[in-house]
């Protein structure tokens, strides 16, 4: 690592590390704050996002052109957690064309008559590419485990529905995502964690803003009864499946400018990791360039002439 790349991963470290689990150690969803600033106030955060904002479409122009890595950034949390504005606020300016969102809604039919992980799979992103999943394949490890109903929907054989189905699943998608890593996919998950309490005050805010009534279901509501099994969901999931190749940052999400400045350092910082770089052009390339420039010229002087002329 160079000095410039060492002084932006020292820059960003603080907003990354005591977020990141690998998988080494324990993990206790509740040792994790959803209302940490990490030191900033509002004015300084945003300095640092829009800073990442640039770092960011930097480093995606030459992931485009080297096309070598892809990423994939995985967003998970509770409702209102505050996954679209996340994603809409760290890509802001990015070339779309270098980038594909997904979100994964209820299951079709035709979904339903593949694996649980084959919709996500024919979504991942190429190489050169950043694919962002809103939502993702953890849903079946989230709430078709809070809802025993949905995994009956599955079609399953039966057989094979047994009480070792999650750490199964946990097994499957550990073993799918090393597989991705090693053929050059950087995964990153983001948990947004949020409170119950900053949920309960974002569904109201959704309710007297007629711009945010679409966003708003009752079945909301009936989720939040659930919120003790749904934290033990994600603390178990968590545990089971972060990993070197593929970490999970707990991002604390109660202060929506303070996940962004996790979020975008995070996603900085594994790119500044890959060496990114503009593909080289060779000698006889750059000579075909030098052709191609004088033909260009001759063509300009000619165009002029004939102005003149009139």
């Amino acid at each position: 690592m160079n000095k410039k790349s060492q002084s932006l991963a020292d820059d960003l470290k603080p907003y990354i590390a005591p977020f990141r689990y690998d998988g080494s150690g324990e993990f206790h969803l509740k040792s994790y704050k959803t209302n940490e600033k990490g030191g900033l106030d509002k004015d300084k955060a945003t300095k640092i996002i829009e800073a990442n904002r640039k770092r960011l479409n930097d480093f995606q122009e030459k992931l485009y052109a080297q096309d070598r890595w892809s990423m994939l950034l995985i967003f998970q949390g509770m409702d209102a957690a505050g996954k679209d504005s996340a994603i809409k606020s760290v890509f802001e300016g990015i070339n779309p064309q270098g980038c594909d969102v997904w979100s994964f809604k209820q299951p079709s039919s035709r979904e339903l008559d593949h694996d649980f992980m084959w919709r996500s799979m024919i979504a991942l992103p190429e190489r050169g590419r950043i694919g962002i999943f809103n939502r993702s394949y953890y849903e079946e490890c989230l709430v078709v485990r809070v809802h025993s109903e949905i995994l009956a929907k599955q079609k399953i054989p039966e057989r094979l529905v047994t009480k070792d189905i999650w750490k199964e699943r946990f097994e499957d998608i550990s073993a799918i995502e090393r597989y991705l890593a090693r053929n050059g996919t950087v995964i990153l998950k983001f948990f947004l964690n949020v409170s119950k309490e900053e949920q309960r005050e974002r569904f109201l805010e959704r309710l007297e803003d007629p711009a945010k009534n679409w966003k708003f279901s009752l079945a909301d509501i009936g989720e939040r009864k659930l919120w003790a099994k749904y934290q033990a969901a994600y603390q178990d999931m968590i545990h089971n499946t972060a990993s070197k190749a593929a970490p999970w940052i707990v991002v604390p999400a109660d202060h929506k400018w303070f996940a962004r400045v996790v979020i975008g350092s995070t996603i900085v910082a594994a790119l500044e990791e890959l060496d990114l770089h503009f593909p080289k052009v060779d000698k006889a390339d750059r000579s075909e360039f030098k052709q191609v420039r004088e033909a260009l010229l001759a063509e300009g002087k000619g165009e002029g002439t004939g102005k003149n002329k009139k």
